[in-house]
């Protein structure tokens, strides 16, 4: 439900924001079904993964929905699990994501020809493209040097599996900075629980 709420407040800011003139109804009907399908996906793999923990340690859902604290040896061996499984699709899952647009480009594409969108070129705009080209050390998962090719060989499809060390890099950094927000978020619920 949430991705598809998601994607829906995409294609609403996308029309109010004025950029573009892709129609309402059909960049709707190309984006839904699509986040629909990966919302499928993505709730078949958080099953398995709740399964996983259920069949290894029941106590630990149990816990959770009681509201009280895991023991500590147990805390650290589910991060170290959890922890290892996502260096693993960080590192090497990841080069097997298909090169092939992904639901926003893919209905972009469906509804303009072209999978980015042609704006007015606002000042506010070039601006921020100008900074996020500056600051972004991991552009499309790859390193800057390689991200100075010439146009042709970036628009090529690359090979699939597509092993890179930039993009097991990009899945690490990802990984990580995804947990930092967890815990900060942890941190600050915890808190103000506290307060």
């Amino acid at each position: 439900m949430a991705l598809q709420l998601g994607a829906l407040g995409v294609v609403l800011e996308t029309v109010a924001s004025g950029i573009t003139e892709l129609p309402l109804k059909t960049f709707a009907l190309l984006m839904q079904p699509v986040h629909l399908a990966i919302g499928i996906v993505e709730g078949l793999v958080t099953a398995a993964v709740v399964s996983f923990v259920w069949k290894a340690q029941p106590e630990i859902l149990a816990q959770a929905a009681e509201r009280h604290a895991l023991a500590h040896g147990s805390r650290k061996k589910i991060l170290a699990g959890l922890g290892a499984a996502a260096l693993v699709v960080g590192v090497a899952l990841s080069w097997f994501a298909s090169a092939y647009p992904d639901g926003l480009e893919w209905s972009i594409a469906g509804v303009t020809g072209s999978e980015e969108i042609e704006g007015e070129g606002a000042a506010i705009h070039q601006a921020l493209a100008g900074i996020q080209e500056k600051t972004a050390f991991l552009p499309d998962y790859a390193f800057k040097a390689a991200m100075e090719e010439s146009v042709e060989k970036r628009e090529e499809r690359p090979a699939w599996p597509a092993v890179d060390a930039a993009t097991s890099v990009s899945g690490i950094v990802g990984g990580l900075l995804t947990l930092l927000i967890a815990i900060g978020v942890g941190w600050a619920l915890r808190r103000r629980q506290k307060a």
